[in-house]
């Protein structure tokens, strides 16, 4: 496994030569299902779950495991797409700590990729964050949207902004969402995520939508009706993958899209999204036919996965 990791990491140096100059962007995002450090800094109870001594048994070894298979698999996106991804969204990261670790003790640190992250509010200790490549792009400005309902601010991961200068003079908005869950009831939990929806929708208004690209885990499908919130302004580049009844989770054997990237108009016809069945991230479903993401635990379980979700990529044609 050693020679062939050595083989893609210089089969990508040679591609990223070649490549470096053709008019084109690669984005990423990923949800990478709980990716806390071992130890309990006293942050709350999914600090303390996922803690070498708390009831997940989080160990410095299962952490840098993880670190390993999530470099191993941008490496694996690197050697598909014919370089490595230009800017990668994030959701369920613990804490900018985390990034660090996993720039710093994996191949990535080959790699010129710099952090934004900002600890938000989320009841859970989530957040969303953005990894970027400094020789591509650097942000001119970055800020953070706290969604609101019912007048008050939602207990929620932030959404995340980042308004970057491209090598190449141009400049795009990228933002990265993850929308609160169906957790308690789709109906229950519906205003919620319509109220992120809204969030996102007056930070087009705010910023001009027409080079935005919106990524993240929408926990809903594209036909869900919170999406007709923001229709009329950015262009879901993951409907037609949804009709096909694509997926990027798997839930009693059928695929349900989530995670999915939203466009301005300056991309809506320059702009290709695709699900990534990573090989080494999947696994065979025993209860229904077919393969499932390869997860960290099942229930309380480790099983030795990378998440339940996985990874999608839009290549920008600029």
């Amino acid at each position: 496994m050693a020679k062939s990791f050595l083989l893609i990491l210089i089969s990508i140096l040679l591609l990223e030569t070649k490549s470096a100059a053709q008019d084109s962007l690669v984005v990423m995002f990923w949800n990478l299902e709980n990716f806390f450090d071992y130890t309990d800094g006293g942050e709350g109870e999914s600090d303390r779950e996922f803690s070498s001594s708390g009831s997940r048994h989080w160990t410095k070894k299962r952490f840098y495991a993880k670190c390993d298979a999530v470099a191993k698999s941008i490496m694996w996106m690197g050697d598909r797409y014919g370089r490595m991804p230009d800017l990668i969204g994030l959701a369920e990261i613990e804490n900018k700590g985390v990034l660090h670790k996993l720039l710093k003790s994996t191949a990535l640190r080959k790699y010129d990729y710099d952090i934004i992250h900002y600890d938000s509010g989320d009841r859970r200790g989530i957040d969303v964050a953005f990894l970027y490549r400094k020789s591509v792009m650097h942000p001119e400005t970055v800020s953070v949207i706290k969604p609101e309902f019912d007048g008050q601010k939602l207990s929620t991961r932030d959404i995340l902004h980042s308004s970057m200068q491209i090598s190449d003079g141009s400049r795009i908005d990228f933002i990265v969402n993850h929308h609160p869950s169906k957790f308690g009831g789709e109906d229950e939990s519906e205003g919620r995520r319509n109220a992120a929806m809204k969030a996102l929708k007056m930070l087009c208004d705010s910023i001009g939508s027409a080079d935005v690209v919106a990524m993240g885990d929408f926990n809903d499908t594209p036909d869900g009706s919170a999406f007709d919130i923001i229709n009329n302004h950015l262009v879901n580049k993951g409907l037609e993958l949804h009709r096909k009844g694509e997926g990027t989770i798997r839930y009693e054997g059928k695929w349900e899209l989530i995670d999915m990237f939203l466009v301005g108009q300056e991309w809506s016809g320059s702009s290709a999204m695709e699900i990534c069945r990573v090989p080494f991230l999947m696994v065979w479903d025993r209860k229904h036919p077919g393969e499932k993401p390869f997860r960290t635990f099942s229930g309380p379980r480790y099983i030795g996965g990378v998440s339940d979700h996985c990874p999608i990529v839009l290549k920008l044609i600029k």
